[in-house]
């Protein structure tokens, strides 16, 4: 497989279908091809995470972290989401690209039993950020990934939820390490929105369980 540049992934993605009706009530933003192609390329240049790993992404919504990792030569890539719409859009992005190594799983996150534990090497997520009414769902997004990865969890979330993240990774008794901080770009995608664009602060961080075998990492934007 061409071993892909940071430029080249984020112009493919550029090509990833997003929603047609964006769903307030699951938060449906699309991940911008920008954040998304640097966060995979880290994930996959100075981790070694994505090539040739099983790869959960929680909340996959049209697929776009999960066709980027499928790019980056994931072994398997596997999509998880509750609306049937949004995975609709993601199966035409999967025949457009002509990927085979992607499958995907109609559910609620939330509900993931724990029959999943320890079943990928990977998950990547941008998980609802947990406002309007869906409070809280980030950190449970965030606890089922960690329980389903068997090395690494990749994660989206505010600057504005750092030290509600860090409460929660002290009671899991994980590590939390922010890594990065970036911008995210929100193109107006709801009535309300009265901005063509809302920048929201973002960061990336890092968790790890106390076991030293096993590293847990969560990107958070």
């Amino acid at each position: 497989m061409k071993k892909l540049k940071l430029k080249e992934l984020e112009s493919c993605l550029q090509q990833v279908d997003t929603f047609e009706s964006p769903k307030l009530l699951l938060e449906q933003y699309p991940t911008r091809p920008h954040i998304a192609a640097c966060m995979l390329y880290t994930i996959h240049n100075t981790f070694d995470d994505i090539e040739n790993k099983t790869v959960a992404d929680l909340g996959c919504g049209c697929g776009m972290l999960s066709i980027g990792s499928a790019m980056l030569g994931a072994g398997l890539c596997v999509g998880f989401d509750i609306d049937a719409d949004a995975l609709e859009i993601f199966n035409s992005n999967i025949e457009d690209f002509e990927l085979m190594n992607i499958n995907m799983v109609q559910c609620d996150v939330c509900s993931l039993s724990d029959s999943m534990s320890e079943t990928f090497d990977t998950v990547i997520m941008n998980p609802p950020f947990g406002t309007k009414h869906n409070k809280g769902t980030d950190t449970i997004f965030l606890k089922t990934a960690l329980q389903m990865a068997r090395t690494a969890v990749y994660s989206l979330h505010k600057t504005s939820t750092r030290q509600h993240i860090q409460k929660k990774a002290d009671e899991w008794e994980v590590k939390m390490e922010v890594i990065a901080e970036l911008r995210y770009d929100l193109p107006a995608s709801y009535k309300f929105h009265k901005k063509k664009s809302f920048h929201l602060n973002t960061e990336s961080s890092i968790f790890g369980k106390r076991n030293p075998h096993v590293r847990q990492e969560v990107w958070a934007f």
